[in-house]
């Protein structure tokens, strides 16, 4: 006779890549949201935001995680799929866990949800894939702060296609209960004038739904792809709302690493 067990997903960088206190991570979401330009009302469906340390790319984040407060009781289910950093996966990993930890507390896991794509033969199961993985923990404290109460699909995303993704997403879309959030960085290590430049073409596909990013353009470009088919032929519109990099905010202009934030809303949803 087999007993269910919780497990929780320690926080791997929790002190390094925001700060490890609850009081100080709270502080720190507040003066981020508190700072960022409202955004107009559409109702996003999808965002991507950047992962890095909240210092360099916070306030870039923050610009997108403002537009869900509006829908803070309405969101039930996070589906968030990052970049692996660290380990090679083939395909997309989900966590045995049922829940991953923060400072402000755990986020449970759809289970039912990671059931119902776990026959897809991209989908895999390694926990070695999130045991470190900052791409998807650094986004749980915004959805923390923002949402009243969900659960959360991670995948963290390896050697996948784009169409591999999108189905993945598509299992997963939902209605309006369902926000899919891609974690992604842009450019890396470019000097400041070159990453500007690189990063406004990227983002010019991304607001295109050009499915054919590379991994120079943006390091969770296999996750990103896989978003722009599914906003593609769910009839979804791409609209920017921040870009800026490592140098505009707390780094070294000669290296820095670029960050973009989109929401991704119905092309009708200015239609009343």
């Amino acid at each position: 006779m087999t007993h269910s067990t919780t497990t929780v997903r320690p926080a791997a960088v929790a002190g390094m890549f925001y700060p490890g206190s609850a009081g100080a991570l709270t502080r720190d979401l507040q003066r981020l949201l508190r700072d960022t330009p409202r955004p107009p009302g559409a109702r996003p469906k999808a965002i991507i935001a950047p992962h890095a340390g909240y210092v360099y790319s916070g306030p870039i984040a923050a610009s997108v995680y403002a537009s869900l407060q509006a829908l803070r009781t309405s969101i039930r289910r996070v589906v968030l799929l990052g970049p692996t950093h660290r380990v090679a996966v083939d395909g997309l990993a989900v966590p045995s866990a049922s829940a991953f930890a923060t400072p402000l507390g755990d986020v449970p896991l759809d289970t039912g949800a990671i059931a119902s794509i776990a026959q897809l033969p991209q989908v895999v199961v390694s926990d070695a894939a999130h045991a470190m993985e900052h791409s998807l923990e650094v986004q749980l404290p915004f959805l923390q702060t923002v949402l009243e109460r969900f659960a959360l699909v991670p995948l963290a995303v390896g050697d996948a296609s784009p169409t591999e993704v999108a189905e993945v997403l598509e299992t997963l879309w939902g209605g309006d209960e369902t926000l899919i959030v891609i974690s992604s960085d842009l450019s890396h290590y470019l000097p400041y004038a070159l990453a500007c430049k690189s990063d406004t073409d990227t983002a010019r596909h991304i607001v295109a739904l050009d499915a054919h990013l590379d991994h120079r353009q943006a390091c969770g470009a296999t996750p990103v792809n896989g978003l722009l088919l599914a906003a593609r032929r769910h009839g979804l519109r791409a609209e920017m709302l921040d870009l800026r990099n490592s140098g505009d905010t707390a780094g070294d202009k000669s290296r820095v690493v670029g960050y973009g934030a989109f929401s991704f809303v119905p092309v009708n949803a200015d239609a009343h």
